[in-house]
């Protein structure tokens, strides 16, 4: 006869290096297989929306950094965008094209961190993890270069940036694009056809467009399913209209799939580097903005195709210096919504490499 098992729940997390923050997942499990799922969340909430109206509109950009701190810029551009769009402020051609440039570097640096943790979740890749971070380092290098800090730059203002780059900026930057492509390649040739990742990566987690729409599922999650959705082509803001690249997409939706569009978008955002660079014009880099802004009263939402998705900002004004209300789409909880789907019939082993390859932050998660 064969042997029966009674289904017991696993906790996973809240402190585990594999839930990549204080985040608890509650696995039903029959012996080492996943029968059901149950994300808990609430670890890192700090009420950063709430705090948002005791702040003016310039003093919460510093709080959208610590939303997701992979990917600090962006989340400090969507914000800024959210509030010129309230107020009706133009910004500078120059501070869109280095918006656009600082916003690719993100991404880079963020895929980075992404694809070489999700090496890492396999069980056998330490050294891509190292030399994926050797690359980001560099990015977070030129960050520092701005800004002075390596983690949350406080980089974007309401209006367009806070500061002009250093001279020394752009050939750093330019040395970095050199390399880069070659980096890419490398990770390639490493892991491209490598079986052990296919073997723990391919048709595991398989995610159809259908439940990553229903889910409101964006971004690079979104896109392996085969889905071509990115607002920098469906609903375009800055300049990305003035700039040629390519969406890539996966065909399974499985993890193989989110790491390869992954690796892909850091090749396009070369591209788009590359072609911001060229055509950089001089001038301004802020528009002409009171200290203490007032916007009308009214509603925006301004929202960004973020490394991990769409991230937008919904800023309620009452006319005062601080905002009545201020919501964030989380990309990362959204993307996060199917992992109960994607997880079911799979063993833990795979739950791990199934999470990882979803790309969250948990600062964004619970805001």
């Amino acid at each position: 006869m064969p042997i029966k098992t009674e289904p017991f729940v696993l906790n996973i997390g809240p402190v585990h290096p594999s839930t990549h923050g204080v985040f608890r997942m509650r696995a039903t499990l029959d012996g080492e297989v996943v029968l059901d799922l149950e994300p808990v969340i609430g670890y890192l909430h700090r009420g950063i929306e709430k705090l948002a109206e005791q702040r003016t509109f310039t003093g919460f950009i510093p709080l959208t950094d610590r939303l997701d701190y992979v990917s600090s810029m962006s989340n400090n551009m969507a914000y800024c965008m959210a509030v010129e769009k309230l107020a009706g402020i133009t910004i500078p051609e120059r501070a869109q094209y280095l918006r656009v440039i600082l916003a690719e570097m993100q991404r880079i640096g963020n895929h980075l961190i992404s694809n070489g943790s999700l090496l890492n979740d396999c069980g056998a890749y330490f050294t891509p993890f190292l030399y994926m971070f050797r690359e980001r380092e560099k990015i977070v290098d030129l960050f520092e270069m701005l800004s002075g800090q390596r983690l949350t730059y406080n980089f974007m203002r309401i209006g367009g940036l806070s500061q002009d780059v250093p001279a020394e900026f752009l050939p750093a930057l330019r040395r970095f694009l050199d390399q880069m492509p070659r980096f890419i390649d490398e990770y390639d040739r490493l892991l491209k056809e490598n079986e052990v990742l296919l073997a723990r990566t391919r048709g595991v987690g398989m995610l159809t467009a259908e439940t990553a729409l229903n889910c409101s599922i964006s971004g690079p999650v979104l896109r392996s399913t085969g889905y071509n959705w990115d607002l920098r082509k469906a609903d375009p803001y800055l300049l990305y209209d003035r700039f040629e690249f390519d969406v890539p997409v996966g065909t399974q939706g499985d993890c193989y799939d989110r790491f390869r569009v992954r690796m892909e978008e850091m090749r396009q955002s070369v591209r788009i580097i590359e072609q911001a660079l060229k055509d950089l014009p001089g001038g301004a880099v802020k528009a002409e903005v009171p200290q203490r802004l007032h916007p009308p009263k009214g509603e925006a939402y301004g929202h960004i195709e973020s490394p991990k998705g769409e991230l937008g900002f919904f800023v309620v004004s009452d006319n005062s210096i601080a905002p009545y209300r201020v919501h964030v789409r989380p990309t990362s909880l959204l993307n996060l919504s199917a992992l109960r789907e994607m997880v079911r019939g799979w063993k833990v082993a795979d739950l791990i490499v199934i999470f990882g390859s979803i790309d969250i932050c948990l600062g964004e998660v619970d805001r």
